[in-house]
């Protein structure tokens, strides 16, 4: 009992939606000149654009297919249900990444981090075609790679940040496994799809 409530506790808190805002929070707050230069009120906007358009209407958009009837369940549990979702979440993420590629000053950490993201929902649509992908794996996989990235290419990187996504990505993966939402196929592939995303969002 105890194993499975924290299991749906960690899988609510670091849900897919909410990665790139906890990403975005750390680059625009915790990095030290990354974001040098911004007021306070220019970082706290910067990261409500991303709240807003990545976790706030995805989401009010998922309520609103569930309220219509047009999917049975907001949890999304089968490939056909996501399907909307999925190109919503797109459209979303996309024009995020464009905001913030256009906004002057924005650092390129930040952009290459954003394209990332939409790449991964795009490789998540893809996967959707075949099978249920983890999108929890690849949000946290995501995460981990931008933070393996940043560490050998900032002088601010940390293997202590590498660390701390590995094991969240960890115990996430490993929630979803309990609670049987995946399957270890469906886990590994979000892993791939997360890993390479974020990888070639860094490239460009």
């Amino acid at each position: 009992m105890i194993k499975r409530a924290l299991a749906h506790f960690f899988s609510i808190v670091f849900h897919p939606l909410f990665i790139s805002a906890y990403v975005m929070a750390f680059i625009i707050f915790v990095h030290p000149y990354a974001f040098a230069g911004f007021e306070q009120k220019q970082k706290v906007m910067r990261l409500m654009t991303v709240v807003l358009c990545n976790t706030f209407l995805p989401l009010f958009a998922v309520f609103l297919l569930w309220r219509l009837q047009l999917i049975k369940s907001p949890m999304l549990r089968n490939e056909k249900e996501r399907i909307g979702p999925y190109l919503i979440a797109m459209i979303f993420y996309w024009w995020t990444w464009l905001v913030f590629k256009r906004l002057p000053d924005t650092p390129a950490l930040a952009v290459h981090f954003l394209l990332g993201t939409f790449l991964a929902v795009c490789g998540a649509w893809i996967c959707n075609i075949y099978f249920k992908v983890s999108m929890h794996a690849i949000a946290l996989a995501g995460a981990t790679m931008f933070f393996c990235l940043f560490a050998f290419n900032d002088d601010y990187g940390s293997g202590l940040y590498v660390a701390i996504a590995l094991l969240l990505t960890g115990i996430v993966c490993t929630s979803r496994l309990i609670l049987s939402e995946h399957t270890s196929f469906e886990i590994w592939a979000g892993v791939i799809v997360g890993l390479l995303t974020q990888y070639i969002g860094w490239q460009f």
